[in-house]
């Protein structure tokens, strides 16, 4: 009997997949919901939720970085955190989401493999399960019933 032994879900096989939404993957997440707002709803959430939005992000929060150095500009804790932290960690928080979120299913696809598994095993017609040891008990029954000297009860 084989054991199957899961390793960790690695999340690079799934970083590939949050980081850069083909349009094959947007058009089939598009479809997963019925209406103009949920579908515009969907596009946008996948759209932003990639790294390459998030480095547009920083481009565009970089671009307010020296009027806000200014003298009578807003300085540089505010543009940090009005501007850098919000437009940028709403993408990269998004991807992280996405990477996470594939990674449980991976983590539940394989539990699911293994439920299924030892289920197989527990039923009693599968082959090399509890069959197996039924079959085995079924042998050494009469054997024992001889050796102990009781045999079937007879009325």
């Amino acid at each position: 009997m084989t054991q199957h032994q899961h390793s960790p879900v690695k999340t690079q096989h799934h970083l590939a997949k949050a980081l850069h939404p083909s349009p094959r993957v947007l058009k089939e997440a598009m479809g997963e919901v019925d209406g103009f707002n949920a579908k515009f709803a969907v596009l946008i959430t996948r759209l932003v939720g990639t790294m390459w939005c998030a480095y547009l992000f920083a481009a565009i929060a970089l671009l307010g970085l020296s009027p806000a150095l200014e003298p009578g500009g807003e300085g540089l804790v505010a543009w940090i955190a009005q501007t850098f932290l919000q437009l940028v960690l709403l993408s990269v928080i998004m991807v992280g989401q996405n990477v996470q979120s594939l990674a449980a299913d991976a983590r539940s696809a394989n539990t699911f493999k293994d439920a299924e598994a030892i289920l197989d095993r527990l039923d009693v017609r599968t082959q090399g399960g509890l069959k197996t040891i039924l079959d085995r008990l079924d042998e050494l029954a009469p054997d024992t019933a001889a050796q102990s000297g009781s045999g079937p009860v007879t009325g």
